[in-house]
């Protein structure tokens, strides 16, 4: 796929915003955060991928979505309107989309990494969930919550049971998983930057760009190729900016480029 850039505009990345937790107060702080660094890419962006777990819980029901996230859902609607491409990719906490944001947002929706052509670089993006070597019990589980039966036979149960549920275990995933999510395991075990090179085998690509990780990493795979992981807002607020030369890993808030100095040695 190919994305025309001009000289004056950027292209913007960012995952993991995990809207919803850990509490609605500090999700709707960091909805704030979010707003301003879509404000702020609103001045130049040609296009802005959400790559992934833009909410902690997502579900769509045939007449019903989650509730709240206005604020949010009504200023990609804008960005959208005004012109500005977006991009959104599913992550493993909001797989299950179903039309809301192409229909209502005219945001097209990816269930699966693409490849697009920018400014004569090419970019490999997507998530990053069930990717690369080992976690054969998580991609098991993708391959059931992605089970279209599995998806009917949730959408039966009435939205008050469903989505409480689901948070529950959406909840319990983060506490089990997070530890894990944000230790860096060296460049030589990160699992992405495995798969990245194995894709690396079969063709080029400039820039690999994920989520899920929660860790700003900027990786280099060999010499005209590199894998970059978006962090996340919990802890980083970080984002990635292509200006049609060079992809840069930056960080929204002070906060969060302290803890990527102290907490991710090789950030950069």
């Amino acid at each position: 796929m190919d994305i025309h850039l001009p000289a004056d505009k950027k292209i913007y990345f960012a995952s993991d915003f995990h809207l919803g937790v850990p509490t609605a107060a500090a999700s709707r702080e960091r909805e704030k955060l979010i707003l301003q660094w879509l404000e702020m890419a609103e001045k130049d962006a040609a296009h802005i991928f959400l790559v992934g777990d833009i909410f902690d819980f997502w579900f769509e029901y045939k007449h019903v979505i989650p509730k709240g996230y206005t604020r949010t859902l009504g200023k990609l609607a804008a960005l959208s309107d005004k012109g500005i491409g977006i991009s959104v990719f599913i992550g493993n906490h909001d797989m299950w989309m179903n039309g809301y944001f192409e229909e209502e947002l005219n945001i097209p929706v990816y269930y699966e990494p693409q490849t697009y052509n920018i400014a004569g670089k090419k970019f490999y993006i997507g998530h990053g969930d069930g990717l690369g070597p080992g976690d054969h019990g998580y991609k098991l589980l993708k391959k059931v919550f992605r089970n279209p039966v599995c998806r009917w036979l949730f959408s039966a149960m009435h939205p008050a049971w469903g989505i409480s549920l689901a948070n529950y275990f959406s909840r319990k995933s983060r506490s089990a998983t997070g530890q894990e999510l944000e230790h860096f395991l060296g460049e030589e075990n990160e699992w992405l930057a495995i798969y990245s090179k194995e894709v690396l085998q079969k063709e080029h690509f400039d820039y690999f760009i994920f989520g899920h990780r929660h860790l700003p990493l900027d990786i280099r795979l060999n010499d005209s190729s590199r894998y970059i992981n978006l962090g996340d807002w919990i802890n980083y607020f970080s984002y990635a900016v292509f200006d049609g030369q060079d992809t840069a890993l930056k960080f929204f808030t002070e906060a969060g480029a302290k803890a990527a100095r102290s907490g991710v040695k090789d950030f950069v």
